[in-house]
């Protein structure tokens, strides 16, 4: 069994499609458990939405603190340095779930990652090194500090998958560079990723839950 308890939302009609929706540092899988009626998703009825604690671990820089957190971060104000070897454990916890909604009858291509800040790195790295092909992958306000790693780890299935990677110009946690850096990389190397700005801080807002709404939309019918 995956060691991660979750939140859940159940399909109300027959299950088509799963969403696994990652946290970041310090909330649960209740923070984005109230997007979801704001989505609007034309094929909600049939999602089965999975919200997924992370772990307790000490955060470096937050002074050692223990905080639900899908890997350690070890600096941020000049350099933004994580613990690698965390992210890669949360990583597999992320395909244990996903093993899981496949085990229900869902194919993996009927299974979409989704994430904020913590969860958006580990939904990327999962994702897109993940043996199988999936839905897409949603990434918000967030940054892949596992890119070297990731140019030898990229499954040939998810070469072509649909990434959207949203970011607010104003984000005071993880700067916009960063995830724009991560979204040009991604797109040289010939990902379809669709890159989002607001005039936001490390947040979502109205204008970005549309966009999402539409994203997904597209890609669950």
């Amino acid at each position: 069994m995956n060691p991660l308890s979750i939140v859940e939302i159940e399909p109300r009609a027959e299950h088509r499609h799963s969403i696994i929706w990652l946290h970041g540092l310090g909330a649960d899988g209740h923070d984005f458990e109230s997007i979801v009626p704001e989505l609007r998703l034309q094929a909600e009825p049939h999602i089965h939405f999975v919200f997924p604690d992370a772990p307790f671990r000490p955060i470096t820089i937050n002074g050692g603190m223990t905080m639900r957190a899908w890997f350690d971060i070890l600096e941020l104000s000049r350099n933004l340095r994580v613990d690698i070897a965390g992210l890669y454990d949360s990583c597999r916890l992320i395909e244990q779930l996903i093993e899981a909604e496949i085990a229900r009858g869902i194919p993996s291509e009927q299974i979409l990652l989704a994430g904020f800040s913590q969860g958006g790195a580990v939904a990327l790295q999962a994702g897109l090194s993940y043996s199988r092909r999936l839905a897409g992958i949603v990434a918000l306000s967030t940054f892949l500090p596992t890119l070297a790693q990731l140019e030898s780890e990229r499954s040939a299935a998810n070469q072509d998958l649909p990434i959207f990677i949203g970011h607010g110009i104003l984000d005071s946690v993880v700067a916009v560079e960063y995830g724009k850096q991560t979204s040009d990389r991604l797109q040289a190397w010939g990902y379809p990723a669709e890159w989002h700005d607001y005039m936001m801080d490390h947040s979502v807002c109205r204008e970005e839950i549309e966009r999402i709404a539409g994203f997904i939309n597209g890609i669950f019918r």
